[in-house]
């Protein structure tokens, strides 16, 4: 004969009333095939956070192993499309009829792609922090993707002192001298020549931006290649000399406050197709022990807040 176990979720009072906004589990161990539009599926190892509404004042909790399943099923049986992960969703809810209403699901990984250099298509690894995030609410579909982009950037302030010291040293070694144009080429390839160099320092762009709820699929790629073209300076993966180099002009023809790679990707966005964005610039500072911080958002009454 079968045993029935009791089931406290169902059975037990609450010690408390009340509604809940979410409750499930995070940072959940989630191996995924993800699907994005111009790569091939590639399997990630993602953690998840999975979540529903408690609308039942009177329910002691929720059950929490039917999402733990549905998304063993996502990971096990399906690749990650916006689809499927709308059908996991409509799972939580349909799983938790008279107790939820809503249903949230947070997928955080690393997206590996093969990136070439700038000149000498050498090619090598870029891994790419992602966050897809599912909502439903009374059957309202949500999608949202995060993504950190990692470039270079030059203070234009440090750049223009730097110029100022070059001018100095030249006139105090050449002031009194009538220079040929080898001479002045040559003293310029000098280290005397560049007596000063701006600062640069890594930097990154966190991104969220929402989709359409009947997106067929994501397209991280075009995220990403969209970010880096207009930022131009992009941290690289393999790199000859040539490349170096090209890094280098790169930076001194893009140099950039934090303002101004806000300003640039707020432009990018509000040309886009993306139905919100979100924009965090860090410029981790090489002359301070603090940063330089800018955000931006398109503004929208009910959309991202900073």
């Amino acid at each position: 004969m079968q045993t029935i176990m009791p089931d406290i979720a169902d059975t037990a009072e609450a010690l408390q009333t009340g509604t809940l906004n979410w409750v499930g589990m995070g940072n959940i161990e989630l191996p995924l095939l993800f699907a994005s539009k111009g790569l091939n599926d590639i399997t990630v190892t993602a953690k998840a956070d999975a979540f529903v509404n408690l609308q039942n004042e009177q329910a002691k909790g929720i059950h929490m192993s039917r999402l733990f399943l549905a998304l063993d099923t996502l990971s096990c049986e399906q690749t990650l499309t916006p689809q499927t992960l709308k059908q996991v969703l409509d799972s939580f809810v349909s799983s938790h009829e008279g107790l939820s209403n809503a249903a949230k699901v947070v997928l955080t990984f690393e997206l590996p792609l093969r990136r070439s250099s700038l000149l000498s298509q050498k090619q090598g690894w870029k891994s790419y922090p992602v966050t897809v995030t599912g909502t439903v609410q009374d059957g309202q579909f949500q999608l949202e993707v995060a993504l950190d982009v990692t470039y270079s950037s030059t203070c234009p302030c440090s750049a223009a002192l730097a110029r100022q010291l070059i001018q100095q040293a030249f006139s105090e070694q050449f002031s009194k001298q009538s220079l040929s144009f080898d001479q002045v080429h040559q003293w310029l390839g000098s280290t005397e020549g560049i007596v000063a160099t701006p600062h640069s320092q890594r930097s990154i762009a966190n991104i969220k931006v929402k989709l359409a709820s009947d997106s067929q699929e994501f397209d991280i790629l075009a995220l990403i290649n969209s970010v880096e073209h207009e930022l131009k300076t992009p941290v690289q993966a393999a790199v000859k000399r040539e490349d170096e180099q090209e890094f280098a002009r790169l930076n001194g023809q893009n140099l950039m406050f934090c303002e101004d790679a806000a300003r640039k990707l707020k432009a990018l966005f509000e040309a886009s197709h993306y139905l919100d964005y979100y924009i965090k610039i860090n410029h981790y500072e090489s002359l301070h022990a603090h940063d330089a911080v800018a955000y931006a958002v398109k503004g929208l009454s009910h959309g991202y807040q900073v």
